[in-house]
């Protein structure tokens, strides 16, 4: 009966070992996962992890939910379907002197199924993007930097182009887009673009930013250059959950600019 007892208490604690090894494991592999999926933070290279090559969009890629008037979720508003208040915010920003002269189209044209929202928001984009003194290199990097943390493919491809157009170095956008070090000797990559990548960092993907950096903003921006900063990376994240909710997507023909961050879970 003793020996009974002391093999039956081995087995158990044998039993107890294992699963305490196994959840030991468990909780590292935890760990890990969230250190590549949730802590994007620490600045990683990826270029030479993931082999990337812009692709077009094709039909074939488009989800079957999605109407092919403004590819999203919900088709184009109807501005007759609206009431006379709708119509007054839609035509506030559909207009031959906006930059959306040609029509609804992407987040915005979501917007406008809550026209009030659309009226008080499209200003405010308005000034973020555009408003008096704004440094469009500057801004679109801001942009960038906003598109790659929250991993936006129709954000990214979007302003590549424009971020481009308006100046900004082809070697300080491949700093964005792979997360590279901001020690990194790149052409043009100052102490004002380097703030402004680790500034959008840090706010995304951390619970707040850091003494550091909000200091080197306000010697670098100034006050108000901080919250404008602020304004502009919220700003996009908002239009990043615009686009989540609607599914909106690249239409067919587009390029795809990013690499597909989701699919190769990369921070």
């Amino acid at each position: 009966m003793g020996r009974q007892t002391s093999s039956s208490t081995k087995l158990r604690f044998l039993i107890v070992s294992a699963g305490l090894i196994a959840l030991t494991g468990c909780v590292t592999n935890y760990h890990n996962e969230q250190e590549i999926v949730t802590d994007p933070a620490t600045p990683v290279d990826i270029a030479t992890e993931i082999p990337f090559t812009p692709s077009v969009v094709t039909q074939a890629d488009i989800p079957s939910d999605i109407h092919p008037d403004s590819w999203a979720r919900l088709p184009l508003p109807n501005r007759s379907s609206l009431d006379n208040n709708g119509q007054r915010a839609y035509d506030a920003i559909i207009n031959p002197e906006s930059r959306y002269a040609d029509g609804p189209r992407g987040p915005i044209a979501m917007w406008l199924y809550s026209p009030a929202m659309a009226e008080h928001i499209f200003p405010a984009s308005t000034y973020l993007r555009f408003g008096t003194e704004k440094d469009q290199r500057l801004t679109e990097l801001a942009i960038l930097a906003t598109a790659r943390e929250v991993r936006s493919q129709y954000e990214w491809s979007a302003h590549e182009p424009l971020a481009l157009d308006a100046g900004l170095e082809v070697e300080i956008i491949e700093v964005v887009k792979y997360r590279q070090l901001l020690n990194t000797p790149v052409p043009g990559l100052g102490e004002t673009e380097r703030l402004i990548i680790q500034f959008a960092r840090e706010i995304i993907s951390e619970e707040r930013l850091s003494t550091e950096t909000f200091t080197r903003a306000q010697d670098i921006l100034g006050n108000r250059g901080v919250m404008d900063l602020a304004g502009l990376i919220g700003y996009y994240n908002f239009v990043n959950l615009t686009l989540k909710t609607f599914d909106v997507q690249l239409a067919p023909g587009r390029t795809r600019l990013l690499p597909d961050f989701w699919t190769h879970n990369q921070p």
